[in-house]
């Protein structure tokens, strides 16, 4: 195959965007938040993987929450993988990362990317699904949920546990 056909086909392959996030915890088990200036509601700390940059989801993960929050730590074990198809768009294939347990001086020290973002907070698990809608919200209580009961990584669609009893 010739170079120029190789980059046809390349470019003729269907298309996926990824994202990739963080999910810090507080001691008693709080889950922190951001809310966004772009868009309505609330997320964690991640983003878009740049991957024509040769960028990794974990890599991904680490800038995002570094540029957003401030926090450059390490990420734990992966937690979940979501397959979300879209309307108008490519299906997002989004990863969430442990960021593991914050002391208060790590949350003391949290500085908002104001071009992004305009608050953070900390928040309970049962108040999870006021603050986050959809396969969001699905991906997060299933991470929390890995992280309780020691599974390994959890496969999602759409939010939604696939492969595993009651999914």
């Amino acid at each position: 195959m010739s170079t120029a056909d190789y980059a046809a086909y390349i470019a003729g392959l269907p298309r996926v965007l990824v994202a990739s996030a963080a999910l810090f915890r507080h001691a008693d088990g709080r889950v922190l938040l951001v809310k966004p200036n772009y868009r309505d509601g609330w997320t964690l700390p991640g983003g878009t993987v740049e991957s024509d940059d040769g960028e990794t989801p974990r890599q991904a993960a680490r800038r995002e929450t570094a540029e957003e929050i401030g926090l450059d730590v390490p990420l734990g074990r992966l937690l979940t993988v979501d397959w979300v198809p879209g309307e108008g768009r490519p299906p997002i294939v989004a990863y969430v990362y442990d960021g593991g347990v914050l002391d208060e001086a790590r949350f003391g020290a949290i500085q908002l990317q104001e071009e992004e973002l305009l608050s953070w907070r900390l928040v309970r698990r049962a108040e999870i699904p006021g603050h986050l809608r959809g396969a969001l919200c699905g991906r997060v209580l299933t991470a929390l949920d890995v992280l309780a009961d020691g599974a390994g990584t959890a496969e999602l669609e759409n939010g939604r546990r696939v492969g595993h009893q009651g999914g």
